[in-house]
This record gives structure tokens, C-alpha cells and sequence, in this order.
């Protein structure tokens, strides 16, 4: 499997795709990176996610897989002979889910809410976010 082609697209800021990066780094897998331009996307990337046309997208053997943390399984799925991602014991695997869930829902709105507030609304929106990485730094 480690001759398989594994392509990335994904653009550097995108906090899903560097979860996937960290996954491929993990299990020292070699993928091409390909960047997308959000705002002019590529026909691969329209071709690869046609429903919901975002990053990232791990295309492997040609086909291609959807959702970062959907991605983040399959990577550990496939190249099982590598230093596992997930924790064996079902409760500790599901902590892990629960965290990554707060990750995708709490600290992207904070995070989305601090790009997209007004000045006037800034500070409150970097307080939210502030305590919102307390939260998961405490976890």
C-alpha cells in the first residue's frame, strides 16, 4: 500500500484539513498536497466533492473520501500496520469523538464568528473563543 498514490486537496488554513495532515503525518504516509483556492475552485475538487464542493478531500486509489473526521477513520482503517490513531478501549475512543465534535462545532463558530464580527463586535467574539479553547485545554 505504501506505493499507492494518496492525494490531499486542502488549502493551509482550513483547521479540518490540518487535522487530516496531522493524521497522514502520524502514520508516515507521503500524499501529493494539492491547494485549493476556496473562492476559484478547482474541476478535481468539484469532481471529487460534487455535494458539498469543499476541502479537504483525501483521494486514495482514485476514489475519493469526504469529511475530515471521516477521512481521519479511514486513514486509520487502511494503514492499520501503522501506530493506531484512536485508543482500543471503546470508551476512550468515544471521549476522543466527543472531543473532536467540540472541536468542529465550538471552536470553528468561535473561531468563524471572530473573521466574520464586526470591530465593534471583536472583542466578544475573541473572548468566546478564549474560553472555548480553556475548555477543551482542560479536557
Amino acid at each position: 500500500m505504501a506505493d499507492e498514490v494518496v492525494v490531499l486537496l486542502d488549502t493551509y488554513v482550513s483547521m479540518f484539513g490540518m487535522r487530516v495532515r496531522i493524521a497522514l503525518a502520524e502514520k508516515g504516509i507521503q500524499y501529493e498536497y494539492k491547494k485549493e483556492d476556496l473562492m476559484n475552485k478547482s474541476p478535481l475538487l468539484l469532481q471529487m466533492n460534487p455535494i458539498h464542493k469543499k476541502i479537504p478531500v483525501l483521494i486514495h486509489k482514485g476514489k475519493p473520501i469526504l469529511e475530515s473526521l471521516i477521512i481521519v477513520e479511514y486513514i486509520d482503517e487502511v494503514w492499520k500496520d501503522k501506530s493506531p490513531l484512536m485508543p482500543s478501549d471503546p470508551y476512550k475512543r468515544a471521549h476522543a469523538r466527543f472531543w473532536a465534535d467540540y472541536v468542529d462545532k465550538k471552536i470553528y463558530d468561535a473561531g468563524r464568528k471572530i473573521w466574520s464580527s464586526k470591530v465593534e463586535d471583536q472583542e466578544t467574539a475573541n473572548k468566546e473563543f478564549i474560553e472555548c479553547l480553556k475548555v477543551l485545554e482542560g479536557s
